[in-house]
């Protein structure tokens, strides 16, 4: 049997919302072993000049726990 964790984290990126999961599940995977999949919970932009300054997502993080 195995148990799974969820963490929430938030990335960013000046590109696309693509890139900002890809960059979160990238970093994630830095720290967390044995990450299974991950969900966009929420997306937002930050607005600068009238004009999209960072992409930013909200990701749930899901990793199965070792013994």
């Amino acid at each position: 049997m195995s148990v799974a964790r969820v963490t929430e984290i938030i990335a960013s990126s000046k590109t696309s919302f693509e890139d900002a999961v890809s960059q979160g599940v990238a970093r994630a995977s830095e720290t967390l072993k044995n990450v299974e999949a991950a969900w966009v919970q929420d997306m937002k932009v930050t607005v600068k000049d009238g004009k999209i300054n960072e992409y930013r997502v909200i990701l749930k993080v899901t990793f199965v726990l070792t013994d």
